[in-house]
C-alpha cells in the first residue's frame, strides 16, 4: 500500500526553554492539521506547560490528526544542576557554569532518545539547533532523517555566516564601537564590534555553537520560522550562498486561531486575558505602546525606573512587562507612579508571563518595544504593529536590522552593547526611551510609513499560511518528500 500523509510520523523535540518549546509546539500543530501524526518529545518537568496546549489544540477541530506527548528523563542532578531544573528560565543565568551544565543535562538525553526513535519509528526528527547531538543519534539508529528547527531569522542566520566565512572579526577588536560591514549580503549592513558576542570570553560556549553548526550542516535540512515574502533575499541566499536546504513554513504562530489558544503560549498568564483585553478595549485604535522584553532576560530596576519614566513623559497609555521582580510595585517604581499613572488607567503592568499575541492584535496597540527575539519580531510582524527595537544579546542586534533597516517597520531604541546574562550594561534614559517610542507613536509621516509597511507584512504574513500560499505550499513540499522517502525506503 502506497504511504499517506497519515502514515507519516515526525517526531518534534525542542530546546528547553519558552523561546525554543512555543514555536515547536505551534510547528507540531501545524503539520498535525495537514494530517501529519505529530509526537514532540520534552522533559517531566516541561510537560506541565505544554500539554494544555496540546489538549486545546486536539480538542479543537484544527487538527487532521491529534498530537502526542513523549517524556524523557532529565538528569538534572548527574549534570550538577539542582534537582528539577528542567528548563532555562528554572535557572540563574547569569551563572556562565550552571549554563553549560544545562548543555550537559541535555547531552545526557541522546541514550533515552535513541530509546524513544527504537520505540516509536518516526519518519523524521524535526529538532532544535541547540540539540546537535540529535543529528548523529538519529542517524546511527535507524538512518532517519533530522531536519533543524531554526526559531531565528534567515537574515540572521546570513549574517552570521558572512561574518564567519568571511572572518571580518580578525581585524576588528572586540568590545570596541568600530564600525564594519557584513561582506556578501543582499543588503548593505553595517554592525559594530560591541554588538557581537565575544567568542574569546566564553571558549566553551563557542565550542558548542561550533558543534551545533557542523551538525547543521549534516543534517537532512532546515525548517523555518519565516515566510518567504518578508525575506526573500535572504531565503535565495541562505539557499544558494549558505548551501542549506530550507522550508519556510510560518508565521507557525498563527496557527493559534481561537482566543484560548492565542493566550495559552507558555506559563500561565499573570494577569486574566479578559481583564487585559477589557483595558485595552477602553483605549483608542493605535493609541497603547506594550513593552515586552521576552521570557528569557529580567531587566535590573534602574532601567525598568527610566522606562517608567520614559512612559510617562511619553503621555500614551501602555501596557509593561516586567518580569523576575519582587516585593511592592512601589520599590521598583518611580515614586508616585503607581498611583499617578497606574492607578488613573493611564497604564497597565503585568507581572510574569502575558498574552503577547493577544495584546499585540488588538487594534489599541499601535507600537511594540521588543528585545528583537525572533518569536516576538514574527508575532509583531503578523499583528502589523510597528515596532521598537531594543536588543539585548543573541541574534537580536541582527533582527534589530532587518527590522530596522531592510523591513523599515521600526526604529532603534540605541543600544549599541552585546550583555551576556547577568552583565552590565548601559541604562537607556527615560529621555531616551520618550524619544525612540514618539517616533513611532507620533502619528507624523515616518511613523505612518512604518505602519503600513507593517500593515503590508501582516497580510502577507496571513496569506503565506492561507492555503495556496508560500508557506503552505513549502510545508506541502516538504510532506510529500518525507512520503516520497519512506515509499522508497518500503520498497528497499
Amino acid at each position: 500500500m502506497a504511504a499517506t500523509i497519515q502514515d507519516l510520523h515526525i517526531l518534534f523535540f525542542p530546546f528547553m526553554a519558552p523561546g525554543h518549546i512555543i514555536p515547536t509546539v505551534d510547528l507540531a500543530k501545524l503539520f498535525a492539521s495537514r494530517g501529519v501524526k505529530s509526537t514532540i518529545l520534552t522533559t517531566p518537568g516541561n510537560a506541565p506547560s505544554i500539554q494544555p496546549s496540546i489538549d486545546q489544540a486536539n480538542d479543537s477541530c484544527s487538527l487532521r490528526h491529534p498530537i502526542a506527548l513523549s517524556l524523557l528523563p532529565f538528569s538534572a542532578v548527574e549534570a550538577g544542576l539542582p534537582d528539577g531544573c528542567e528548563n532555562l528560565v528554572t535557572m540563574n543565568l547569569t551563572n556562565h557554569d550552571m549554563r553549560l551544565k544545562f548543555i550537559k543535562a541535555c547531552e545526557l538525553l541522546r541514550d533515552p532518545f535513541a530509546g524513544v526513535l527504537r520505540e516509536l519509528l518516526p519518519d523524521a526528527v524535526v529538532s532544535d539547533y541547540f540539540l546537535p547531538w540529535t543529528q548523529d543519534a538519529a542517524a546511527a539508529e535507524l538512518a532517519v532523517p533530522r531536519l533543524v528547527f531554526h526559531s531565528i531569522s534567515l537574515f540572521s542566520l546570513c549574517a552570521s555566516h558572512s561574518i564567519n566565512s568571511f572572518k571580518v572579526l580578525e581585524s576588528v577588536p572586540p568590545g570596541g564601537a568600530e564600525s564594519f560591514v557584513l561582506p556578501g549580503l543582499p543588503h548593505r549592513i553595517e554592525m559594530q564590534r560591541s554588538q557581537i558576542r565575544d567568542s574569546s570570553k566564553m571558549p566553551e560556549m563557542a565550542a558548542f555553537f561550533d558543534q551545533c553548526k557542523n551538525s547543521e550542516e549534516r543534517s537532512y535540512g532546515v525548517v523555518a520560522n519565516s515566510y518567504y515574502e518578508l525575506e526573500p533575499d535572504y531565503a535565495e541566499h541562505y539557499r544558494k550562498v549558505v548551501g542549506r536546504r530550507v522550508w519556510n513554513v510560518g508565521p507557525v504562530s498563527l496557527c493559534n486561531r481561537n482566543e484560548i489558544e492565542k493566550s495559552r503560549r507558555g506559563d500561565e498568564t499573570s494577569i486574566d486575558c479578559n481583564q487585559c483585553l477589557s483595558w485595552l478595549n477602553t483605549k483608542k485604535p493605535g493609541s497603547v505602546v506594550y513593552v515586552c522584553f521576552g521570557s528569557m532576560y529580567k531587566l535590573p530596576i534602574a532601567q525598568i525606573r527610566e522606562i517608567a519614566w520614559g512612559l510617562e513623559a511619553l503621555d500614551k497609555p501602555f501596557v509593561l512587562v516586567v518580569r523576575g521582580v519582587r516585593g511592592n510595585d512601589s520599590e521598583w517604581l518611580p515614586e508616585g507612579f503607581e498611583e499617578e499613572v497606574v492607578g488613573r488607567g493611564k497604564g497597565l503592568i503585568i507581572r510574569g508571563w502575558a498574552p503577547q499575541t493577544l495584546i499585540l492584535n488588538h487594534e489599541a496597540v499601535g507600537g511594540f518595544v521588543t528585545h528583537c527575539g525572533w518569536n516576538s519580531c514574527m508575532e509583531g510582524v503578523s499583528a502589523g504593529v510597528p515596532m521598537i527595537a531594543w536588543p539585548m544579546f543573541a541574534e537580536q542586534f541582527f533582527n534589530e536590522r532587518l527590522i530596522v533597516e531592510v523591513l523599515k517597520v521600526g526604529i532603534g531604541v540605541g543600544v549599541k552593547e552585546y550583555a551576556h546574562f547577568g552583565a552590565e550594561r548601559r541604562v537607556v534614559a527615560g529621555e531616551e526611551i520618550r524619544r525612540a517610542v514618539g517616533r513611532v507613536m507620533d502619528g507624523g509621516e515616518e511613523a505612518e510609513e512604518m505602519r503600513r509597511r507593517a500593515r503590508k507584512l501582516a497580510e502577507m504574513a496571513r496569506r503565506a499560511v492561507e492555503e495556496g500560499g508560500s508557506s503552505y505550499v513549502e510545508v506541502g513540499e516538504l510532506i510529500q518528500e518525507l512520503i516520497g522517502r519512506k515509499k522508497t525506503a518500503g520498497t528497499e
